[in-house]
């Protein structure tokens, strides 16, 4: 099958559906995801999003805290210009039917989180990205120009090299004409042709044994856009959420939001001591790569799994109305939060790193605009202050619509390109084969560059990775396709611009800690 398009978009999150949304007024618009609405990771988010609105806030105050969370290695006027912007944009969320919780005078509930120095995060209790991603997914499949293809897997970037031009990333003017695509019900690769194409595919936590995000958070649009020759920036720098719940059995981990932490929640060892002061005067509001880093030693030092989040002096009544998806989850596992302390871990969370873009969100492929989780903005530096996430989303996506719509009209479609051959392959995929792999990539991730790293261990991970990319790549010649072995692929070129980046960049810092 061909599609034509005027704007298509790869991800269903926050950050594609904004663009969906405000894209449609000037064009026929697909969003193509590879599963389903929940699969999102905004759909996953709890804590909320960050904003300045009011006094005693100040923009400058959050642009310093954005630049020392992350080191001061962040692109200030990116930082300055993003939240200078966030006030519109939030209430552009507020007027679109997004409903964050407000306090007994019908003011913002705001809260705070690790890193920040005012309250200033919007929250609906702790469902916040559903709450967003429902009310923005209801816009989107009501609206008349936008098309929605769910179980679609994107494969491939269509640039010049499909119409026989050699490509390199010494190339210039290398140009995007849309993307194959998988469609998981029929099995056939379909050509989707665009003027424009807007990556926004999220992180690449399942790289990870132990990871927040969805088990869909393969690093598809880095993977795509690395083979397509796009600039990759900063993905060494992978942030570790301090508090899942600790309960093995269970992947991908469920978060305990820091939004917890910034009502007062405590962080303890197993034998009911405080230690995070030990850490950073800040204490258990500590930025994430402190925290993480805390937690890891501490963990070490007592030869446990996992430590304590003590929230029991906020009260059940509290507890209940405030984080009632928390205090579910963990009853459903025998914890009562209002009278047991909550066993947590780290888990690797968010992707800071990604396809290298400008202030509109254009990346160095023309015609190609990458936002979301997925990008890499020059906002988070070294670490991500929470819940900058989904208001980067929302600022870049905006952004993009700008510098897109005003282009849109001086674009042809380019019709030439070929469709995707399928080779004459009759044999089809061992998942046990692809499972396991992605079992071995998993752990062999977890061990070697998590949130402590040695050149040694970033030296043997990357001799281990070069043997599963072999026998992958082995695989994928002479198999019929499917959305595993495709995912598999992902990972390994997402681990390896880790593991590459990790190893080009010999200080510790930020998310990045080299033990020498």
């Amino acid at each position: 099958m061909r599609y034509y398009y005027d704007f298509i978009i790869v991800g269903s999150g926050i950050a594609g559906l904004t663009y969906a949304l405000k894209v449609a007024e000037h064009g026929k618009v697909s969003v193509i995801t590879k599963s389903k609405i929940e699969g999102t990771a905004t759909w996953h988010a709890q804590g909320g999003i960050a904003a300045v609105m009011s006094l005693p806030d100040s923009i400058e105050k959050h642009v310093n805290d954005t630049m020392s969370v992350g080191c001061y290695i962040g692109d200030e006027d990116i930082i300055r210009l993003t939240i200078t912007e966030s006030k519109e944009r939030i209430l552009e969320l507020i007027n679109w039917g997004v409903v964050f919780d407000k306090d007994k005078s019908g003011d913002y509930d705001l809260t705070r989180e690790g890193g920040h120095t005012e309250k200033r995060i919007f929250h609906a209790k702790d469902s916040t990205g559903e709450e967003i991603e429902k009310c923005l997914y209801n816009l989107v499949i009501n609206h008349s120009n936008i098309d929605v293809y769910e179980d679609f897997f994107a494969l491939e970037l269509i640039t010049q090299h499909h119409l026989g031009m050699k490509v390199t990333r010494n190339t210039k003017d290398i140009e995007c004409y849309g993307l194959y695509a998988f469609n998981q019900k029929t099995n056939n690769a379909d050509t989707f042709l665009s003027k424009i194409t807007f990556l926004a595919t999220g992180g690449c936590g399942a790289v990870y044994e132990v990871t927040s995000n969805p088990l869909t958070a393969t690093g598809d649009g880095v993977a795509l856009a690395y083979r397509a020759k796009v600039l990759i920036e900063n993905m060494e720098f992978i942030q570790f959420h301090p508090t899942s719940l600790y309960h093995p059995s269970e992947r991908p981990a469920f978060l305990i939001t820091e939004a917890m932490r910034g009502e007062g929640a405590i962080l303890k060892t197993i034998d009911d001591k405080e230690f995070m002061h030990k850490y950073d005067k800040r204490g258990s509001l500590a930025p994430r790569d402190i925290t993480a880093r805390a937690i890891d030693s501490e963990l070490i030092i007592a030869d446990k799994s996992y430590v304590y989040l003590d929230c029991r002096h906020l009260g059940k009544e509290f507890l209940q109305k405030r984080f009632p998806k928390i205090f579910q989850k963990c009853k459903s596992t025998g914890v009562d939060i209002s009278r047991d302390m909550i066993p947590v871990a780290p888990a690797a969370h968010y992707q800071v790193g990604g396809i290298k873009v400008n202030k509109f969100a254009q990346t160095n492929m023309i015609n190609l605009y990458a936002a979301g989780e997925c990008a890499s903005t020059g906002l988070h530096g070294a670490n991500r202050l929470a819940s900058n996430s989904l208001l980067e989303a929302i600022i870049f996506s905006h952004r993009a619509y700008v510098d897109s719509a005003s282009k849109i009209d001086s674009i042809s479609l380019n019709d030439n390109v070929p469709d995707w051959k399928l080779d004459n392959v009759t044999s089809f995929t061992d998942n046990d084969i692809i499972e396991n792999s992605i079992k071995e990539l998993n752990i062999l991730m977890t061990k070697n560059v998590g949130i402590v790293r040695t050149e040694d261990r970033l030296e043997k991970v990357s001799n281990d990775l070069e043997k599963i990319y072999k026998r992958t790549e082995e695989i994928y010649q002479c198999s019929k396709i499917n959305t595993s072995l495709c995912e598999l692929r992902n990972m390994i070129n997402v681990a390896y611009l880790i593991i590459k980046m990790a190893q080009a960049r010999k200080e510790s810092i930020g998310l990045h800690y080299l033990k020498k």
